[in-house]
């Protein structure tokens, strides 16, 4: 098949790009900036911005199926700018397979769709999206998630896949913020003993490879949302600790209450917008309560549906970083 994968340079969809190169598929990825290590690959890089309707259809022009991964991710930012990315961009895309005849859509989601404030302990895809939320990653990516299930029909199958806290070797995000927060002397979580997933970054790449065979081969998975994690929750401070290891770093981590994480969310939050700051707070109102609350999820459907085995266990996912953060492959 020729796929065109969305945000293919990125840590998760240069996996998936990897992945369906390696059984053979031809590839295509679009991102903003370069991607030489894919084109080295044999990938074909297109750079342009989801923002554009024309080179979203440009690009999707003779593919088979897309892979939507990309969308911009973080804690802070203006609405407008979320927005622009993962609504408006996903509008193109859907709009582009419509255009082209494209059969085939896999949707990168989020957990955090679902996420309404409190604990998530063993839920599956029935949970409901919550009316209002806290930050406007999420909330852009559940408005893009429902166009995406509302696009589903006859001539275009869509499917959405939710990973949570992606992480492995390339991490620019999660990892990389740890150990700058761990340099500090410190680390402070408002619920260290809360269960939550994560899913290593092969293993949900491989979920997009298996979500995309399932919907050619007739099965109902068309329309449908499912979790993907490692199907081992820890607590929050244990992974933690776990991921900072790998990169050599041992830091104490000193508890909070959540309403005292919520409460600097919302003053910084504040201080941030009245003074005119363009960069993160060191804590919003939804990261307190991401790091306040248990979210784990029940992956039953994800297996029954795709056939989704994590197949890298944590422990080995750890070992397998901890080599590429020390230059062995």
């Amino acid at each position: 098949m020729r796929i065109l994968v969305t945000g293919g340079g990125g840590f998760l969809g240069a996996s998936v790009c990897r992945q369906l190169m390696a059984r053979g598929d031809t590839v295509l990825a679009l991102q903003r900036s370069p991607a030489p290590e894919l084109e080295k690959r044999g990938a074909q890089v297109l750079q342009g911005d989801l923002s554009d309707p024309s080179t979203v259809l440009e690009a999707i022009a003779g593919c088979d199926a897309v892979i939507h991964t990309a969308g911009k991710a973080g804690a802070w930012g203006a609405y407008e700018d979320y927005h622009a990315i993962n609504v408006t961009g996903t509008e193109h895309v859907i709009s582009a397979c419509r255009a082209h005849g494209v059969s085939k859509l896999v949707f990168t989601s989020s957990p955090s769709v679902a996420h309404g404030g409190g604990d998530i302990e063993g839920a599956d895809e029935s949970l409901p999206y919550p009316d209002t939320f806290a930050s406007p990653y999420p909330a852009t990516k559940a408005q893009a998630e429902q166009w995406v299930m509302a696009a589903h029909g006859e001539s275009l199958s869509t499917v959405s896949l939710r990973p949570h806290l992606i992480w492995g070797p390339g991490d620019p995000h999660l990892l990389p913020r740890l150990v700058e927060r761990a340099k500090r002397g410190k680390l402070v979580l408002p619920g260290g003993d809360k269960l939550i997933d994560t899913v290593y970054v092969d293993n949900a790449a491989e979920a997009h490879l298996l979500a995309l065979d399932a919907l050619g081969q007739g099965r109902e998975v068309g329309g449908k949302t499912y979790f993907i994690s490692n199907d081992e929750p820890l607590p929050q401070k244990e992974i933690i600790q776990k991921l900072l290891a790998t990169a050599g770093v041992d830091v104490p981590i000193k508890a909070i209450s959540p309403a005292v994480a919520g409460a600097a969310g919302a003053v910084l939050e504040s201080a941030w917008k009245l003074l005119g700051i363009r960069s993160e707070p060191p804590i919003t109102r939804w990261a307190a309560e991401q790091l306040s609350t248990a979210h784990w999820y029940d992956i039953s459907a994800a297996k029954r549906d795709l056939g989704y085995r994590p197949r890298v266990s944590i422990e080995e996912g750890l070992q397998r970083l901890s080599r590429h953060l020390a230059g062995h492959p």
